[in-house]
């Protein structure tokens, strides 16, 4: 197994996203014919993604459709995105944004 990073090769990605794909086919007990014609697609395009050959991301959307893992397209793109800098940044604005509602109740002299 291929542990993807920034620094992976597309064609390696592709490579291990085809054994991948291939590996889970076989655990849920389709055959490349019964996974394509659940997805809508072709056994040859199925081979050739198991193969490690480029394909369309809707294809990918399908086949994974077809074995119950759409939670993993809304993976590759979550809706919301926790990053570090961003929340950093955050509460810095809170910060400043609280120190600088100073409450004066007149009778501070």
């Amino acid at each position: 197994m291929v542990q993807i990073t920034k620094f992976t090769p597309e064609v390696d990605i592709l490579n291990e996203f085809g054994r991948r794909l291939a590996r889970i086919r076989k655990a849920k007990g389709y055959s490349q014919i019964k996974l394509a014609h659940e997805a809508g697609i072709g056994v040859a395009t199925l081979r050739r993604i198991e193969g490690g050959h480029d394909s369309q991301l809707e294809t990918w959307f399908k086949l994974l459709k077809a074995l119950d893992m759409a939670p993993a397209i809304d993976g590759l793109l979550p809706e919301t995105f926790d990053s570090p800098m961003a929340e950093a940044l955050a509460q810095k604005t809170r910060k400043k944004t609280q120190s600088s509602h100073k409450v004066v109740w007149g009778d501070e002299t």
